[in-house]
């Protein structure tokens, strides 16, 4: 498992670490290395191709980080995760975005969460107590229609995606990090949740270091 730190010249830093399987692009690196992050990035993910792939989608990759950064998030990545009984991969997305608050106490941060949280009814919300401090999330299922144009039936399907969410107040800042896992590979939810498990248990925050 890799560390990685998320942390710019206004956010407090904030430390986790990534399990097997999830490849990871920082979008609080400056353009250049978030140009050669996505480039790795595409390298790893298809280590049979060649340099205009790799190009291509580097350059895709590259601009989705720019475009993430741009809305606040300071981190995303993508996890793939074979499948055994098939064979096929099964996906997923992660962001970590980290949002100002105005209390500072984790713990009445995360009760305001809970209760905005649970204002939808097709939502499930749990309070979690983290080794980090408290958070709360919530899981939710969404069935969407794809077009036919882009399914290789040719035909509109459905397509049931699976999203959960958790909130985690900074303990000493008044910010929170809500990191997201996005995935439409719902027969392998429970190799997902495992794994976004792995990350929330992880996270740290690390004081600032003191300059003079």
């Amino acid at each position: 498992m890799t560390a990685l730190t998320v942390a710019d010249a206004t956010l407090p830093p904030m430390a986790f670490r990534l399990p097997e399987g999830m490849h990871a692009i920082e979008v609080s690196l400056d353009p250049e290395e978030r140009a050669d992050a996505a480039r790795r990035l595409v390298r790893d993910l298809y280590p049979q191709g060649e340099e205009p792939l790799w190009n291509t989608m580097g350059s895709l990759y590259s601009a989705m980080a720019d475009e993430l950064l741009a809305d606040g998030v300071a981190f995303f990545g993508i996890g793939l995760y074979e499948i055994e009984d098939g064979g096929g991969v099964a996906h997923c997305a992660l962001t970590i975005a980290v949002h100002e608050r105005g209390d500072a106490d984790p713990d009445v941060v995360a009760e305001g969460t809970r209760a905005a949280l649970l204002s939808d009814p097709l939502r499930e919300v749990s309070w979690l107590d983290l080794p980090c401090g408290p958070a709360v999330y919530g899981i939710t299922f969404r069935k969407l229609v794809v077009d036919g144009a882009y399914t290789t039936s040719g035909r509109d399907e459905d397509l049931v995606m699976g999203q959960i969410q958790v909130h985690i107040p900074f303990p000493a800042d008044p910010c929170t990090a809500v990191i997201t896992l996005d995935t439409a590979s719902v027969e392998q939810w429970e190799e997902f949740s495992h794994a976004l498990a792995d990350i929330i248990g992880s996270v740290e925050f690390p004081q600032r270091e003191v300059t003079h």
